[in-house]
């Protein structure tokens, strides 16, 4: 059984209640669940949470909750690796047939059905351990810039801040949205994400969008809205 797994605790410092505020008319949970239902390679999605409103709207939508979330799980200091671990145990021991997992991220309403698909076809493929989505950094990272104490600038790189742009190394970035690994792979702890072993699913940058602050969550829905109305 191939499932997707939503963590999707309660708290929310930046934006309060985010994984279920309305975002284009829908609450935002709603989209990565119904994405991964329509892959057609996820059998099940189960949101991790310690919320019942949002156990209760991620039903609605087609999700299972068969667990709550243990609140030391659902801190600001628990690692997202930690809690897929978790209910991978939780539904193993319910006895739940569990071949590859996928995490989707709660705030992730510009991810499509036909990219879990494609991550799920990498992961068979290139037996990787993991496969995730990124996107590439649109400056070169090596010709960044630190401020001193004093107020002064000092190049990060001195080597690299005077070469051209395409003599340096590309470099990318997690996107936040999709990880895919076969169950062993996660309960695995010597395993890591961003490894020689895994592999990306490289994105543009407009199906990318970080939100953690309500200009975020705007600048979000606009791409949502765009790429709706690019949609025949």
């Amino acid at each position: 059984m191939n499932i997707a797994i939503i963590p999707a605790r309660g708290g929310s410092k930046r934006i309060p209640r985010k994984n279920i505020k309305l975002f284009c008319g829908q609450p935002m949970l709603a989209y990565p669940i119904q994405a991964a239902l329509n892959s057609g390679v996820v059998d099940k999605v189960v949101v991790s949470t310690d919320d019942p409103e949002i156990a209760a709207i991620a039903r609605h939508y087609g999700a299972e909750t068969p667990f709550i979330r243990k609140a030391e799980l659902a801190d600001d200091f628990t690692g997202t690796t930690d809690v897929i671990r978790n209910a991978i145990m939780q539904l193993q021991q319910l006895g739940w047939p569990l071949s590859a997992c996928a995490c989707v991220y709660a705030t992730a309403p510009l991810l499509h059905s036909e990219l879990i698909a494609l991550a799920y076809q990498t992961l068979l493929s290139s037996k990787a351990d993991y496969v995730f989505t990124a996107a590439r950094f649109s400056f070169p990272i090596q010709r960044a810039l630190v401020k001193t104490a004093q107020g002064g600038v000092l190049p990060f790189d001195n080597e690299s801040i005077s070469k051209r742009s395409q003599d340096l190394t590309e470099t990318f970035h997690d996107a936040g949205q999709l990880y895919w690994a076969m169950a062993s792979t996660w309960l695995n702890t010597t395993k890591v994400v961003f490894g020689p072993d895994s592999r990306m699913e490289v994105l543009p940058d407009y199906l990318v969008q970080d939100i953690d602050t309500i200009d975020d969550w705007q600048r979000a829905e606009l791409l949502y809205q765009m790429l709706q109305a690019r949609t025949p």
